[in-house]
């Protein structure tokens, strides 16, 4: 795949930023308090990252606050970030210890570690019966996802937002959204001879003897890349189990797509460790946000107040809803529709673990990299869309993982709570037990023809589900309930949330193409309207 001259220009900029161990990234000057741009953008996630980029190329100068550092340059070992089966400082965002999805093996505690706080690139963020994963850093989920690029099925996605014209989506805005992502696919006959890739053939071949349906999944990490690392003539990073904590290589990450071609555009740049705290409207129509600039400690250096013409939500569902409830209930923005905080859900996120027999080893060496998947979404009593991932431990476990996509229908909602000045989440633990359900109605039936059973030593305690965390956080800002049909905010001209907020709750799949598919094509929409320069 060639790089644009665009691209060139801002993967130069990320570098020379880098280098110099700079916050500020761009052509810009680093932001100071008072300053005014036509554009601000929250976040630098998949929506965030879509909305900076077509900004800078309508000419349109634009600010990116993301309260994340730059991961570009190396650290004490020459690389940027941690691997998966050794974390350190760089691996969780202000912890003391890491939060890893598997707690323990054998229930003994031997997967999680003490570190040093440090503005890692993975955070836990914590409600009463629900954990959700997010990733912290310039390009934001894409740091520390595992590349899964999915299409939803039309009919559902139809079901899950009505009112987005799917012929639009089908034929023009998924098609760029995967092109400029770098979306590719696995060589089959590669996967087929890998050693790494044992873990899924095993665990595709048991589904299948069971009558079920696997699908390969398409994915933003480089394959030919990871071909060259399996050869030797290229530097292992998913074949050195590196994913949850970030990729050395190979990755396509947003700070190497979107976000890297709008540093190119001239127009863009990019403020990091810079944490929003409030917004408000001036008398004008204009907004003003509040932003502490941190350091490494996470103390702030610098309070600023920074006024923009248009405003771009785009911290994800957990902190762009936090942002306007927040504003809503302080009487900052008192008009935001009272559907601001509902619509939430997990994406009916359930993981387990099989127990295989010892004639069925699923391989020392796992690349840490997804590609492989059970699709019974067409089964109308359990809809599961089941992900063969990997536990790269680097010894035989004998263990097929899971990460199931479950058709849910419950919802939550947060409220403000004005003690902590935070966010809270209502969801309660029994609202996954359709999801459970689903997920377990699938593996029991490849259980009872493969005569195994579950792991109960993986998540902390004897669980055989872990259904009280999540990785695709959707909602809190639903399309066409708190926002028009093109994600401006109801109540206030300018105002727009552009990532997975947007996304009421439930896909099916893996958000993340969805959630740059829909961005480009209300981007599309509010350039043509909204947008003068």
């Amino acid at each position: 795949m060639g790089i644009s001259r665009r691209k060139l220009l801002g993967l130069g900029a990320l570098a020379a930023g880098a280098s110099a161990g700079v916050t500020t990234i761009g052509p810009a000057a680093a932001a100071t308090s008072g300053d005014f741009v036509p554009a601000l953008v929250i976040g630098s996630g998949y929506g965030a990252a879509v909305a900076a980029l077509r900004l800078g190329e309508a000419g349109v100068r634009t600010t990116i606050l993301e309260m994340g550092r730059l991961w570009h340059d190396p650290g004490h070992d020459g690389k940027i970030f941690c691997a998966t089966t050794n974390p350190d400082h760089r691996s969780m965002w202000f912890r003391h210890r890491t939060e890893a999805p598997l707690d323990t093996f054998l229930w003994l505690d031997v997967v999680n570690r003490p570190i040093k706080p440090y503005p890692g690139v993975l955070d836990r963020v914590h409600f009463d019966e629900m954990s959700v994963y997010v990733g912290r850093g310039v390009g934001g989920g894409s740091l520390v996802n595992g590349g899964m690029a999915v299409v939803p099925r039309r009919k559902y996605f139809q079901q899950v937002l009505p009112e987005v014209d799917a012929d639009d989506m089908y034929r023009k805005f998924f098609p760029l959204a995967t092109e400029c992502l770098g979306v590719n696919d696995i060589d089959t006959d590669y996967f087929t001879d890998s050693d790494y890739y044992e873990f899924a053939r095993v665990a595709g071949r048991q589904a299948e003897e069971t009558g079920l349906a696997t699908t390969f999944v398409p994915n933003v990490y480089d394959f030919d890349h990871m071909a060259r690392e399996e050869a030797g003539t290229a530097t292992k990073s998913a074949l050195a189990a590196e994913v949850i904590y970030g990729n050395n290589h190979g990755k396509r990450s947003l700070d190497h797509s979107y976000l890297a071609s709008a540093l190119g555009t001239g127009n863009v740049t990019i403020e990091t460790l810079h944490q929003v705290r409030d917004i408000r409207q001036n008398r004008d129509g204009s907004y003003v946000v509040t932003v502490d600039h941190i350091d490494e400690t996470g103390e702030v250096v610098e309070s600023k107040q920074i006024g923009c013409r248009h405003l771009f939500l785009g911290a994800g569902s957990l902190g762009t809803t936090e942002l306007l409830l927040r504003a809503r209930d302080t009487g900052a923005l008192p008009d935001l529709d009272a559907d601001v905080g509902q619509g939430w859900g997990p994406n009916g996120n359930i993981m387990a673990g099989r127990a295989n027999n010892a004639s069925q080893p699923t391989g020392a060496r796992q690349s840490a990299i997804p590609v492989l998947a059970i699709d019974d979404w067409d089964n109308e009593a359990a809809r599961v869309f089941a992900e063969i991932a990997p536990v790269p431990a680097g010894f035989e476990t004998w263990i097929s993982m899971y990460l199931a996509i479950t058709e849910n229908p419950e919802r939550a909602s947060f409220r403000y709570d004005p003690a902590t000045d935070r966010a809270v989440l209502d969801w309660r633990r029994d609202q996954n037990t359709p999801s459970v359900a689903s997920a377990k109605s699938l593996l029991d039936r490849i259980n009872e023809t493969q005569k195994t059973t579950y792991r109960h030593d993986l998540f902390g305690d004897d669980r055989a589900f872990a259904d009280d965390f999540c990785y695709h956080p959707l909602g809190g800002c639903v399309l066409g309930n708190a926002t028009d049909n093109y994600g401006r905010l109801k109540g206030y001209r300018n105002l727009y949330a552009t990532d997975g907020a947007l996304i009421p709750g439930s896909l099916g799949v893996n958000p993340f193409v969805t959630i740059t598919a829909l961005a480009e094509r209300n981007m599309a929409k509010i350039i043509a309207t909204d947008i003068t320069t």
